[in-house]
Order: structure tokens, then sequence, then C-alpha cells
């Protein structure tokens, strides 16, 4: 976790320091963040099962994770986990929820948001949707294509794009890991007039724009969004939540083993 961060008490759990707060916290703590300019660009990530399975796989990557300045619990069975610490998690910050209460605020607190991800061409539809979902809020745009890589000419772009918006805050969604190796790429070159905040969150801009349909409230207090999205695309992500949960249970086994040791 980055040194110059300033935050809330952190639980340890997986190798990560995982913060300890509630949504309402979080985002507020965020918010406050994203006003401040002439400050080292924070970065927040949200580690769901899946996420930790592929850390777990990618120690080089793990090491360069931990490095984010802000770590949230998206997935319950996290909080679950943390159950076992000292300090458990109060609830789960999805990087889908930041991601509207963020926007909300960006239009009561006139800041501007940059994208980078979307289907290459979309900025136009985009850009409509922004504004009928979220009327007055001030939103840049690049969507680069699927070749897109973190240390690529389109990242150069994305970069320099970033650079001209001058954005408050900077939403990633570009999926794992390119999301976070660019935003870790961003605050270690960008020195200057950077942008404040960035925010790695995967899908969250489809489900805030209505493009993908997020699990009923209930589903997701008790920890079934996952079944939600796997009944909504079976075919893309029945791998990922049948034997990355089934890698999961083991690594909960070996970090309840080694609390006990």
């Amino acid at each position: 976790m980055s040194e110059t961060a300033k935050h809330d008490s952190v639980t340890q759990l997986f190798g990560l320091e995982i913060q300890n707060s509630d949504f309402a916290h979080a985002s507020q703590n965020l918010l406050a963040i994203a006003k401040q300019r002439g400050q080292t660009s924070r970065i927040v990530v949200t580690p769901n099962v899946d996420h930790l399975v592929r850390l777990e796989q990618q120690p080089e990557f793990k090491a360069l994770y931990r490095t984010a300045d802000f770590i949230f619990a998206d997935g319950m069975p996290v909080v679950w986990a943390s159950k076992m610490t000292d300090h458990p998690l109060p609830e789960r910050v999805t990087g889908a929820d930041l991601f509207v209460s963020l926007c909300q605020d960006c239009v009561t607190h006139h800041l501007s948001i940059f994208i980078v991800g979307g289907m290459p061409g979309q900025e136009d539809m985009l850009r409509q949707a922004f504004s009928t979902t979220y009327p007055g809020l001030k939103t840049s745009i690049f969507c680069p294509s699927m070749q897109f890589t973190p240390d690529g000419p389109e990242a150069d772009e994305a970069m320099q794009r970033i650079q001209t918006a001058q954005p408050n805050i900077v939403f990633i969604c570009l999926g794992m890991p390119k999301q976070e190796h660019f935003a870790l790429r961003y605050r270690r070159e960008q020195t200057s007039n950077n942008a404040p905040l960035l925010l790695c969150v995967g899908a969250a801009m489809e489900f805030a724009l209505g493009q993908k349909q997020r699990a009923p409230l209930w589903m997701q207090k008790v920890g079934l969004e996952w079944f939600w999205r796997l009944a909504s695309e079976p075919r893309r992500l029945w791998r990922r939540y049948t034997t990355q949960a089934s890698k999961f249970i083991g690594i909960v086994y070996r970090e309840y083993r080694s609390r006990r040791r």
C-alpha cells in the first residue's frame, strides 16, 4: 500500500491490507480525495473471489497490486472470510456501487470524470447514456481496441487524453489485470497535473448505465450476486464461478491454518 495514502484501519487478509470501512465512509473519503489537486494519484482496487485466486497464481502481480492505495472487498465471500481475523470487515464495498455513488457526487460537486473502457467506437453512445443517467456530469471517454495493453501506444494515448481533460476521477473499466497495470503505470509516470483518483472497476460502467442488469438487492446482501451473473452469462462465466470458487476455498483454508499456527 502506498506510503503517501491516508486511509482507515485495515484488515490483514490473504496477504492484502483491505480497508476496514463501511460503504458510506469509503465513498465520502474517496470523494474528498477526488477534490484535491497537486498530490500523488490514489488508486482503488476492489478484489473479489476471482481476483484473489488470480493474485495467488501471480505473485509478482500481487506484489504490485498490494501497492494500491485503497483495497476494498468487493465480494461477500471476502467479507465472510474476514471473520477469522481480529478485525472483520463490516460490509463489502463494490466497484459497481462506488461508480454510481461517485458519479452522483460528481454532479453535485461539479467534478469531472474520465472513462477508459467500453467497446471500440462507443464513445458517442456512452456520452449520451451518461447524459441521460447522470445529467450534468462532465464526462470524457476513451474506448480502446481489444488489443489494448497497459504499456502500448493506446495506453500512451489514454494517458495523454487524461492529462488534457484534467478529470477529478478516472474510472478504468478494462478488466483485471489490464486496468490495475494501467493505473499503476499512470501513478508512476504522471507526477504533475495528475488525476487525483483512479478506480479499477471492471464492468461497473455497464451496470451503472443499464447495459447489464445487477442482481436484486436481496441476492447481493446474502452473497448470491455471483449466481445471478452466472445465470446471466453462463457460457462466459461458468469457469470463473466453478473452478475459481473451489480454488478460493483452498486459499481460505490455508489462511485459516496459518492463523491457527
